[in-house]
């Protein structure tokens, strides 16, 4: 089952999406929006599922073409964002181009942090900025959407309560990080709004692909129409994501419509790319001394996608056009 919302207020209006996305049929009369949907999901999903598969049999008269521009994100904002750092090549790179090594226990204690939730760019939103100085960048990751989670959940109750599945480009200014980082209390205005893939989907919508709560194929990135990177998201992932929604309740419950993100994707195997400019200058840096990637500008533009065995786009292109703002 695949889940959007049209652009409508600030939250949206709920919409089911055939596996194509090419057509949808509103869910309005189910729950208004995701949000009030994920609130209510032992109820509602079978609701939902059964709109699904009428739309994919052409029963619903009320079926329409759909337009990808008119989508918001399908979590136009949301009560909560954590953002973990699972893929540790990644990490590992930053640190080492910097000259620090890993400290042992990020090997056993996922990287985590709460990210900017209180609005979602749509998937053809394009990114604002204020100035090109601050080092724009995008960041290509999966994420996961929860029910409600209870305080201290098992990792095994944790994946029990991941309900949808998608991407999002999460928007750095990566300039800004090392002044905020400094100061000791974490990110802020280096971590901008995020965009959301057009679609999110149930587990069961991926097949074989999703295993173990983590997900197994290729997330691919073109900057500037380009080809930049199609790291594997299943491989070289160090925390599931059943442990990073663990990790996210241990001390606090997680509401329903939570968002966990994977991080960065990033493989041991830099021949196949990287999932952010960050993580390309460094290999830059290690190799020749000095980054001669550029971070965006104005103009520039970014497309994330992730397809199936069968060349299907699974969740719809992210694709995002830089401005300035103002």
């Amino acid at each position: 089952m695949k889940l959007a919302s049209l652009k409508a207020g600030r939250d949206g209006r709920l919409i089911v999406v055939n596996g194509d996305l090419d057509r949808y049929v509103p869910a309005t009369d189910i729950a208004p929006t995701l949000q009030a949907a994920l609130d209510d999901w032992e109820r509602v999903e079978p609701l939902l599922r059964a709109l699904a598969k009428d739309l994919e049999k052409d029963r619903r008269d009320d079926a329409a073409d759909l337009d990808l521009n008119a989508l918001a994100a399908p979590l136009p904002r949301a009560y909560e964002f954590v953002d973990g750092s699972a893929y540790l090549p990644h990490v590992e790179r930053v640190r080492r181009a910097r000259g620090a090594q890993v400290p042992d226990s990020f090997y056993e204690d996922p990287l985590m942090y709460q990210a900017t939730s209180a609005g979602f760019l749509g998937p053809r939103d394009p990114v604002p900025a204020v100035s090109e100085d601050h080092g724009i960048d995008f960041e290509s990751e999966v994420i996961v959407v929860t029910r409600d989670v209870p305080m201290n959940a098992s990792p095994e109750a944790a994946g029990a309560a991941i309900v949808l599945v998608g991407l999002v480009n999460d928007v750095s200014l990566r300039n800004l990080i090392p002044g905020e980082l400094a100061k000791g209390f974490g990110f802020l205005q280096s971590k901008p709004r995020s965009a959301l893939s057009p679609v999110l989907v149930t587990p069961d919508e991926l097949g074989e692909a999703w295993r173990d709560h983590v997900l197994h194929l290729p997330l691919h990135s073109y900057l500037n129409g380009e080809w930049f990177g199609s790291p594997d998201a299943g491989t070289d992932m160090q925390f599931s994501f059943a442990k990073l929604v663990a990790h996210a309740a241990r001390t606090r419950p997680l509401t329903a419509g939570t968002i966990v993100g994977s991080g960065t994707i990033a493989n041991q195997d830099t021949a196949v790319g990287a999932s952010c400019l960050a993580e390309k200058r460094m290999l830059e840096i290690i190799a020749d001394g000095k980054a001669s990637t550029p971070f965006m500008r104005f103009g520039d533009t970014i497309r994330i996608e992730m397809l199936d065995e069968d060349d299907r786009n699974i969740f719809g292109s992210i694709e995002q056009e830089i401005r300035r703002h103002g």
